[in-house]
Order: structure tokens, then sequence, then C-alpha cells
């Protein structure tokens, strides 16, 4: 659970960005964003493989510039 506290002086916006810095440091809503849906074993197997497999054509690209 990400929380601040608002210090002496600070603005609601400065406010605002640390809250939301400290909520995409915590990885919170990149897990809300992966746990939406059901995705079963061998679903997770085929996409780990299909990203794999763009990583190393990327690799493979830069390499080659």
């Amino acid at each position: 659970m990400a929380s601040v506290n608002l210090r002496n002086g600070e603005s609601q916006d400065s406010l605002l960005k640390r809250f939301r810095k400290k909520v995409v440091k915590s990885g919170v809503l990149s897990t809300v964003r992966r746990k939406r849906w059901f995705v079963s074993k061998s679903e997770q197997r085929r996409m780990e493989k299909k990203k794999a497999v763009r990583r190393i054509k990327r690799r493979n690209v830069k390499e080659v510039e």
C-alpha cells in the first residue's frame, strides 16, 4: 500500500506526483493489470515463449546495425 504525507508548504500537485511515483515503483498497477483476467498455465508459457522470441529478434536486429 503506497501512502504519502503532506509536507509543510507542499502543493497538492507535488503531493500527487510523489504518490504516483510511489505507486509505479511498488508495481501495484502492473500487478492489477496482469491479474485482471485469468490466464491458464499453458497460456502463460505460450506468452512467455513469444516474449522470448521477440526479445531475441530485437537483440539480433540491434547487433546487425
